[in-house]
């Protein structure tokens, strides 16, 4: 897993993730700014989800 650039300290709603029925979600721009697919099977992920396994 490859962090390409420093994360923030604080996340801004809006620009880093938004609450969808008490859900946190987190934005492509902050999902890029990580720098690598968690494999949760994020709904915006950058990485076309290629850290998710496949079999579940």
């Amino acid at each position: 897993m490859k962090q390409t650039t420093k994360l923030p300290t604080r996340l801004e709603e809006g620009k880093h993730f938004y609450i969808e029925h008490g859900n946190y979600v987190f934005t492509a721009y902050y999902l890029e700014l990580r720098g690598y697919c968690c494999g949760s099977k994020c709904r915006h992920c950058p990485y076309q989800h290629e850290n998710v396994n496949r079999d579940n």
